[in-house]
């Protein structure tokens, strides 16, 4: 190859369908980590370049001046020395090299990239570079005062690409020092999310919870990326506190696709206007008469609770001083305070997030009169429409058989349309609470 790198080279500059740039860059790991639109604006200005054989890409000594995709072919990297060159090894199709910086002072390329075939590649020019950034949910915000709390909960930390490092920071809640069952279906499911083209959307997921997680630790999510195909795509999600593994999920996606549909028809319920919120229900119990004055007195002036990510408005809220049996279903419509990042992904992890928050105390309900442990046990939900999580869902829950210590859940998630949009279920632990056990871990919810 040395007799080939007697100039440098800068390709033939050639057309190549939009689709086409779109759908390989989705398949880059370095650019699955950003959202969808980042993935769409550096598609429009990348550089779709070819090179013959023998062509240098890249030489060793010159001013580095962009990122390069390979999409078609193979090339050598080499160092250049007195003997000719020494070959470092070959990149293949989905393979990048080169690097795109916005700084003033360019880094010199470390070695010659010369193309062992005919090679096309996408170039992300020095000048385009601030797109490999992103200000929402998959990176750090500037300003985090003005991201919603649910966006927080479920940013993480990249360590490597498919290992993530999940938090549960004190304003975020917790249950008895547990961390939230939901916390880790979303921030799991957003370490999945990002490992997968961005043009594929979650529409399965099945989860089990091992072991109760400390929420004075940081958790580790570790991606598996067991299929990739153009239109479906699987994902295995470890969640590992102290070396051990304590929740596992598995999650499917999907390209968006044309297909039949029916749906059940939503149920009438009053609207979210029409009803109280979770704090204004909590408020009136400070002036009813049924609760001791002393005990209101100290409810009223006790330490104030940490903010919730959700707006949560039940349709048939329970009365916290009676101790009446009611039927084992309940509808509750949910949010998520303050507006989203406008990303598919965020708002299904968002959504998966607030699944848990009321789910498995539908199984409770007909037993109000003992006191009841629950833990979940599995989660699973599936995703039939695009919808908002900052906007209005409405959470409709049945428990058709609780048994054997274990509670069973089902539930619909409808727009205000009255789309279908989701669906879910879940198993939890269920056995009555004994007084030695509340000193113990609690449940997450």
């Amino acid at each position: 190859m040395a007799e080939a790198r007697t100039e440098s080279w800068t390709g033939k500059r050639i057309v190549v369908s939009p689709v086409e740039v779109t759908n390989f860059l989705g398949s880059i790991p370095l650019l699955q980590q950003l959202p969808g639109t980042s993935i769409q604006k550096i598609a429009e200005v990348v550089e779709p370049l070819q090179f013959g054989k023998g062509e240098v890409l890249l030489r060793e000594g010159t001013p580095e001046d962009g990122l390069y995709f390979l999409w078609k072919g193979e090339v050598e990297v080499s160092i250049p020395n007195s003997m000719g060159s020494h070959t470092l090894g070959l990149l293949k199709s989905g393979d990048y090299f080169g690097y795109a910086s916005a700084e003033l002072i360019k880094n010199l390329n470390k070695s010659d990239v010369t193309a062992i075939s005919e090679v096309i590649c996408f170039v992300l020019r020095n000048e385009n570079a601030h797109l490999l950034s992103s200000v929402s949910i998959w990176a750090q915000q500037p300003d985090e005062s003005e991201v919603a709390l649910l966006e927080r909960i479920l940013e993480l930390e990249t360590l490597e690409v498919d290992l993530y490092k999940g938090y549960t920071k004190p304003d975020y809640p917790s249950f008895g020092g547990n961390v939230y069952g939901g916390q880790l279906l979303g921030q799991a499911l957003a370490a999945a999310s990002k490992s997968v083209d961005p043009a594929l959307l979650v529409h399965s997921l099945h989860a089990y919870f091992l072991l109760t997680g400390d929420e004075r630790m940081p958790i580790i999510y570790k991606v598996e990326r067991t299929r990739n195909g153009h239109t479906f795509a699987t994902r295995q999600v470890s969640a590992i506190q102290k070396g051990r593994v304590i929740f596992t999920m598995y999650a499917s996606f999907q390209r968006s696709m044309e297909g039949f549909e029916h749906q059940e028809s939503m149920p009438n319920v009053p609207t979210p206007d029409q009803l109280l919120s979770q704090d204004e229900l909590r408020k009136r119990y400070f002036s009813d008469p049924r609760i001791p004055l002393k005990k209101r007195e100290k409810w009223a002036g006790g330490k104030p609770t940490k903010s919730s990510p959700l707006d949560v408005k039940e349709v048939d809220p329970i009365d916290e001083v009676s101790k009446e049996a009611l039927p084992p279903w309940q509808s509750v419509w949910m949010k998520s305070k303050g507006k989203l990042t406008d990303d598919p992904a965020l708002h299904r992890c968002a959504a998966v997030y607030a699944s848990d928050w009321t789910f498995l105390a539908t199984a409770k309900r007909p037993h109000r009169t003992v006191p009841i442990q629950l833990l979940s046990l599995d989660h699973s939900m599936w995703f039939h429409k695009p919808f908002r999580a900052d906007e209005w869902l409405l959470f409709v829950q049945s428990s058709p058989r609780a048994s054997n210590g274990r509670g069973s859940v089902y539930g619909h998630f409808f727009n205000q349309n009255g789309e279908l949009v989701m669906s879910a279920s879940q198993e939890g632990l269920m056995r009555k609470l004994q007084k030695s056990d509340r000193s113990v871990a609690k449940s997450k919810l």
